[in-house]
């Protein structure tokens, strides 16, 4: 998948529902992110010391930063961070799992059902190779997570454990092999169970281009060779070529009640990828939206561009917005005016009328004759 646009390049059973294993883990930390500090203070819970699988041993009681335990979940993949981050932010794994659920469907990720925060077997619990991408996708662009996952070594600091029990683990290396084995890698997850089998989500970056690439239920080092392949592939075999750029005038265009044109701009820039060495064909269409009336601001979106292929299908969308605000028309606001005015006069006319009708009942009766 294309980091900047979506787009994908290469699938293979990509809608196929799959156990995620520790993948599950990119929407853990982006929730955490997203829904606390990284200077808060975690008190490790009970339940969090007896979760299965990868581990740091924390310990009950003891308190991290959120940083720290973010570090923990990505590069040591540790389940009982997981549960310990999972508590904290939403009072339970149940109410953190309806969190994931609820931010997976926002980014588009409909395919998916999360229980856990770790990825542990659930029946329940599943996701599919271009839902991951979007996550992954979605997880990237915020500037913390990638500079954790990019990240092959970290120390974090636990004051409260008990060293009584063994030195605390406090040393963390990245377990995903491609930072030190692809060139341009910088992210993002791993994860292993019987269940899912061995499973990446893998990002890197050349020149100007970001290339996501999901692969799920491998077996042993092909996980990483795949990886290569399928990044080598879509760095190699396609060529970006920019359909538009962010504030082009596309077009200007009359709406009801407007003083002038609505000059309509792309809203954003967007590329295509290409097959490397084909000569880009593609058709543009403006889509104006019908309802539009004057007043509008500056920046409001009033229509799409939509470009396709010959055939008719889709490459992609460009919200056209207004470059500047359009005022209602003279004439539209004269006729307001006159009406408001008519209306003013008419109140004025009947409440005269009633104040009359009352004088005139109180001379003809009297209040000694009523």
């Amino acid at each position: 998948m294309d980091a900047r646009n979506g787009q994908v390049l290469y699938q293979k059973n990509a809608s196929s529902p799959m156990y995620p294993a520790s993948t599950t883990k990119i929407l853990t930390a982006i929730i955490a992110l997203e829904h606390s500090r990284l200077d808060e203070v975690v008190t490790v819970p009970r339940e969090a010391t007896r979760v299965e699988g990868s581990a740091i041993g924390l310990q009950e009681g003891e308190r991290l930063t959120m940083e720290d335990l973010l570090y923990a979940l990505l590069l040591a993949s540790a389940n009982d961070a997981a549960v310990a981050i999972a508590e904290h932010v939403a009072g339970s794994v149940p109410a953190f799992a309806a969190l994931m659920n609820e931010k997976a469907r926002s980014i588009g990720a409909r395919s998916s059902n999360f229980q856990n925060p770790s990825g542990l077997p659930d029946p329940r619990h599943y996701t599919t190779a271009y839902d991951l991408a979007l996550i992954a996708r979605y997880a990237m662009h915020n500037p913390v997570f990638r500079t954790i996952v990019s990240t092959r070594f970290k120390q974090i600091h636990r004051p409260d454990a008990d060293r009584s029990k063994g030195p605390p683990q406090e040393h963390l290396w990245n377990h995903n092999r491609l930072l030190s084995r692809y060139e341009g890698a910088i992210g993002v997850k791993t994860g292993y169970t019987i269940e899912a089998g061995q499973c990446l989500v893998a990002a890197a970056q050349r020149n100007d281009r970001e290339l996501i690439a999901v692969i799920l239920n491998s077996q042993g080092a092909a996980v990483y060779s795949d990886a290569r392949a399928l990044l080598d592939y879509g760095f190699s075999a396609f060529k970006p070529v920019q359909l538009a750029e962010k504030g082009e005038k596309v077009s200007s265009f009359s709406v009801t009640g407007g003083a002038e044109k609505v000059e309509a701009i792309t809203g954003n820039s967007f590329y295509f990828n290409f097959p490397a060495g084909e000569k880009p064909s593609f058709e543009q269409k403006i889509v104006v939206h019908q309802d539009l009336r004057a007043p509008l601001a500056t920046g409001q979106k009033v229509g799409e561009l939509v470009f396709t292929r010959a055939g008719g299908k889709e490459l992609g969308r460009v919200d056209l917005v207004s470059a500047r605000a359009v005022g209602t028309s003279v004439t539209r606001r004269w006729s307001t005016w006159v009406l408001g005015a008519v209306v003013f006069l008419v109140a004025l006319r009947l409440r005269a009328m009633m104040v009359h009708r009352w004088r005139w009942r109180r001379l003809r009766y009297p209040p000694y004759l009523r």
